[in-house]
C-alpha cells in the first residue's frame, strides 16, 4: 500500500499560540489559532459531504462539523443511493462515509467519488474495526479510518488533517496497521513509473510537480491560470496514466523515479 501517512497529531505539522491579539476570525478552539496558509478558514471552509445511515451518529457528526468555522457540511444521506446521488450533484472537498449503509457498501461509494471527483479526500466512519477493511478503503483511496466510539479526537479535526495532506486514523487501529503496511521496494516503484513517465504530458507534469508541492486543485488552477475543473481532469488521467488512486500514490511513485526532478 503506497502514501499512507500514519498522523496521530491534533492537526499535522501545527503548533498553536494564544489568541491574544489577533484576529477574531482566526481565534478557534478555546484560544487557538488556525493558521491562514492551511486550508479551511472560516472565509473559505472546507466542504464536507457526509454520508451514514445510522441517524443518531450522523446528528452527532453533524453537529460537530456545523459547530466548526472552518467546515461547510454541504450535504448528508442515509444510503447508498443517495450517497451516489450527492457526488454527482454537490462539489465537495471531503466525503466522510459509513461502510455498512443497508443497501450497500462505503466502498462503492468511495470507488465512486474517486471517479467522479479524484481531488476530494475520504474518510471512513465505522462500526468496524478491522485491519482488511482499514486496507482496502487505503487501496480506494481513502486517506482516513476512524472506528466508531473508539475516535481519539474529534470530527471536525479529521475532516482539516486529511485535506492538508495527512491521514487520520483510529489510533488503536493505526498501531495493528503499522505491522501490516509495507513499503513497495523503490526499484520495482521506479520501473512502474518509467513505464508511464513518456505518457504524461508536460502539463499534467507541471501539475503533478504542484500537487507534491502541497498545492490544492484551487491554488494550482490560479497559478497556471486554468479552471479547478481542468486541473482535477488533469489529476483523473495522471492517477489512471500511473495506475494509483490518491494523491499520495502518484507523488509517491513519481519522487521514488525521480521523474520530480526532471
Amino acid at each position: 500500500l503506497m502514501g499512507i501517512r500514519i498522523q496521530l497529531q491534533t492537526e499535522p505539522g501545527i503548533t498553536y499560540r494564544e489568541g491574544r491579539g489577533a484576529d477574531p476570525a482566526q481565534v478557534l478552539h478555546g484560544g487557538r489559532v488556525w493558521p491562514d496558509f492551511l486550508t479551511g478558514q472560516p472565509g473559505q471552509p472546507v466542504r464536507v459531504l457526509l454520508i451514514d445511515d445510522d441517524p443518531h451518529f450522523r446528528r452527532v457528526i453533524a453537529q460537530e462539523l456545523v459547530a466548526d468555522l472552518r467546515i461547510h457540511l454541504v450535504a448528508q444521506g442515509s444510503s447508498a443511493r443517495e450517497g451516489r446521488r450527492l457526488i454527482g450533484l454537490y462539489e465537495f472537498d471531503v466525503m466522510m462515509i459509513d461502510l455498512n449503509l443497508g443497501d450497500g457498501s462505503g466502498f462503492e461509494l468511495i470507488d465512486c467519488m474517486k471517479s467522479v471527483r479524484p481531488a476530494a479526500e475520504a474518510v471512513v466512519i465505522s462500526a468496524m474495526e478491522d485491519e482488511q477493511h482499514a486496507l482496502h478503503a487505503f487501496e480506494l483511496g481513502a486517506t482516513g479510518y476512524l472506528v466508531k466510539n473508539s475516535w481519539f479526537g474529534n470530527f471536525s479535526d479529521a475532516v482539516l488533517q486529511v485535506v492538508n495532506g495527512g491521514a487520520s486514523i483510529t489510533p488503536s487501529l493505526a498501531r495493528r496497521l503499522l505491522h501490516k503496511l509495507d513499503a513497495v521496494p523503490i526499484d520495482a516503484t521506479a520501473i512502474r513509473v518509467a513505464n508511464h513517465r513518456d505518457s504524461l504530458s508536460d502539463r499534467e507534469k507541471e501539475v503533478l510537480k504542484m500537487v507534491a508541492s502541497g498545492y490544492t486543485s484551487s491554488e494550482i488552477g490560479h497559478r497556471l491560470t486554468i479552471s479547478c475543473q481542468t486541473v482535477n481532469t488533469h489529476v483523473k488521467n495522471i492517477y489512471r496514466k500511473l495506475h494509483v488512486r490518491t494523491r499520495a500514490q502518484a507523488v509517491g511513485l513519481a519522487a521514488a523515479s525521480g521523474l520530480l526532478q526532471r
